[in-house]
This record gives structure tokens, C-alpha cells and sequence, in this order.
């Protein structure tokens, strides 16, 4: 009696996300050819159907193309497309496209504002702001590095409440704020630094887009300031002009320079 091998649970599944990371992390560019099922094989340690329930699940995600008699080829969709908007929020942006977002908190403290921020908050030099260093991921892979800074007068809980798990949605409704909108967006390229490189997982010759935004609460008060640092081959803005009048974004030339 001939028997048939059955992908063991687990392992599909871990190809599936390893091949996954690979694509949001460039490794497989758009379009490229993915390796055939032999090699997949040897490379996991598996056999052939684990192979090809792993590229099944990869297809119904709309992350490769199975062309017959030619082979598995990465899709171009699988850079992600970020809309811009008035109403821009990260978690939704990547799971209308099938991914996992996440994030980790790298630092936070209060500081002295910078002169940058103190202009697009509207607040005196010298004020108090709450910073956060963030890294953000999908599908595990590293996608941004950003800074966020928030006035420490109109959010003077905010460090005790993050301590406690609290999110930043949650503290603006516990100061009445329960909607919020995004005033302007300044979108700009360089090189990244040695640590944002790091941090992206990703060469420090590739260029990095960086966006620089203002929140604003319903009365058109900033309440926020961020400086985004994007893994720029694995992103792809779009800006999303079927919203109410305000919104805007400003798009920068690239700028290519050499950082230490």
C-alpha cells in the first residue's frame, strides 16, 4: 500500500511565513522567481505536498503567481501600498492587505522640545513633550523607525498611563479627544543613518522614505508630531484625495546624502 505524505501541521505553515518575510523584506524582489520545490524542500527539510501547501497559501494570499510549466514568481503587490489620508491609521493600512502588524517600543521619556516640533505643535520653546522611539513590523518583518512627541501640558498623564499598557488612542479619549485627524504629511528620501539601517533590517545604501506629519484633534489643535523613518523598498504611498477638503500631503524631491 502506497502512502501519501501529509503536510505535517506546523511545518506549511512556518514556510509559508519564512517565504512571507522574505518577500516584505526584499529578499525575493517583485517579480523574481521563487526557488523550485526541490530546493524549497532541501531548504526545510520537508516533503513535496508541505512544499506545495505552503506556496497554495502564499497564492490565495495574493503574495506569489504559480505559472504552469514556469514556476512560482513574486508578485508586485507584495510591496506594501500605504494610503495617506486624513484619517491615516497603520494597523488598518496593513490588514486590508492580508499582513500582521506589530510594533515595539524601543524608548520613551520627556524632553525638551526641539525647535522642529515646537513650530508644528504650536507651543513655546522650551516646553515639555512626551517622545516615543517606535519600531513597527509586518508580518515580523521591520518597517519604520519613528518618533512621536506629544505636549506634555495637554497630556501631563501620559507617561504614567503608558506605563500601564495604556495606547495612545486610549489617552486621547481619556482627555476627551475620541477623534483625531492628520493635518499635513511632508514626504521626503535620504540615506538612513547607521542605526535606522540596522533597526530596518536593510542595507545602509538602500534609501529610506521618511514622512513627517501633524495630528491634529476635531478643533484643529495639534496634538501630535512624527518623524517616520520607512524601509523604502518594501513601501509604496499612496495618496488618498477622496476625503473631505484639508487634507494634503507634500511631496519633497529626493535627497541623497551621506550619513556617518
Amino acid at each position: 500500500m502506497v502512502q501519501t505524505e501529509r503536510p505535517k501541521w506546523g511545518q506549511w505553515q512556518s514556510i509559508e511565513k519564512q517565504i512571507s518575510r522574505d518577500i516584505a523584506s526584499g529578499v525575493l524582489a517583485p517579480r523574481s522567481q521563487l526557488p523550485t520545490e526541490l530546493e524549497i524542500m532541501r531548504r526545510f527539510g520537508v516533503g513535496r505536498h508541505t512544499v506545495r501547501r505552503a506556496i497554495a497559501e502564499l497564492a490565495a494570499a495574493g503574495k506569489v503567481r504559480v505559472e504552469q510549466g514556469r514556476g512560482t514568481f513574486v508578485e508586485e503587490q507584495s510591496v506594501i501600498r500605504y494610503a495617506i489620508a486624513r484619517r491615516t491609521r497603520f494597523s488598518r493600512n496593513l490588514k486590508e492587505q492580508g499582513r500582521v502588524p506589530s510594533g515595539q517600543p524601543i524608548d520613551e521619556m520627556e524632553i525638551a522640545v526641539p525647535p522642529v516640533v515646537a513650530a508644528a505643535l504650536r507651543i513655546l520653546e522650551g516646553s515639555k513633550v512626551y517622545m516615543i522611539l517606535r519600531r513597527s513590523f509586518a508580518d515580523d518583518v521591520p518597517i519604520t523607525v519613528g518618533r512621536s512627541y506629544y505636549p506634555v501640558e495637554r497630556f501631563p498623564d501620559m507617561p504614567a498611563r503608558r506605563r500601564i499598557g495604556a495606547s495612545i488612542t486610549e489617552i486621547y479619549r481619556e482627555f476627551g479627544i475620541p477623534d483625531y485627524m492628520r493635518q499635513a504629511t511632508t514626504i521626503l528620501t535620504r540615506l538612513p543613518i547607521a542605526e535606522e539601517a540596522r533597526l530596518l533590517a536593510q542595507s545602509p545604501e538602500q534609501p529610506v522614505l521618511v514622512t513627517q506629519k501633524v495630528d491634529v484633534d476635531m478643533q484643529g489643535r495639534p496634538i501630535a508630531y512624527s518623524e517616520v523613518v520607512w524601509a523604502g523598498e518594501r513601501m509604496q504611498f499612496v495618496i488618498d484625495n477622496d476625503e473631505a477638503p484639508g487634507s494634503r500631503a507634500t511631496a519633497i524631491p529626493a535627497e541623497r546624502k551621506t550619513n556617518d
